[in-house]
């Protein structure tokens, strides 16, 4: 890896460390040349503390360690992409990051989606929406739901209209979001099922 570490006179290259299961940004730091030889051969991340004039290991005083996965140079080969595994929260407030998020798979969209459901579930019938009234119906009534929808999922699927077929597809995986969620699970415990499967 060709690093170019002299476009900055401190010799310095930015790190964005990025959870490598969740892509969650978990932070910024610096590394020199000696940073990221060390990071490299212990595997853990190690940055150029430039508050204390020196290596710095993250993790060495908290136990909060970012376990190194994997290390990518941008095109101006002057900024490290760092994929890690960390163990406890990044940030040395306690939070999950520097930026005060919570470390969770994303899903983009998808996850906005669940986060829309979970909170009309919790606002119930104040919140006079489809979600709080079928929930109020109970679980066998979401899964009926489910088991409809699947059906015409099927149907239009063996018919050329591409739009319906489409249509019904959304239905069905905004149900089925909800069926996991009166179960009392989320989309990433059914990615975990499929991780795990993984050979």
């Amino acid at each position: 890896m060709n690093v170019d570490f002299n476009k900055n006179p401190d010799g310095l290259v930015p790190a964005i460390i990025q959870d490598a299961t969740t892509n969650t940004v978990l932070m910024l730091g610096y590394m020199n040349a000696e940073a990221l030889k060390k990071t490299i051969e212990t595997k853990l991340v190690t940055f150029f503390s430039r508050t204390k004039q020196r290596l710095w290991t993250k993790g060495e005083e908290s136990g909060n360690v970012l376990n190194l996965v994997d290390i990518k140079l941008d095109c101006d080969s002057d900024s490290l992409l760092i994929k890690v595994n960390p163990k406890g929260p990044t940030c040395h407030k306690g939070t999950d990051t520097c930026w005060n998020e919570t470390n969770e798979a994303s899903y983009g969209f998808i996850s906005k989606l669940e986060n829309t459901i979970t909170s009309r579930i919790k606002a119930g019938e104040s919140e006079k929406s489809y979600v709080a009234s079928l929930f109020a119906k109970g679980i066998n009534k979401v899964a009926q739901k489910v088991g409809e929808e699947a059906v015409e999922v099927v149907i239009e699927a063996k018919d050329n209209n591409d739009e319906l077929f489409l249509e019904e597809s959304a239905d069905l995986l905004f149900h089925y979001l909800m069926l996991l969620q009166a179960k009392g699970y989320k989309l990433n415990d059914v990615v975990d099922v499929l991780k795990s499967r993984e050979k």
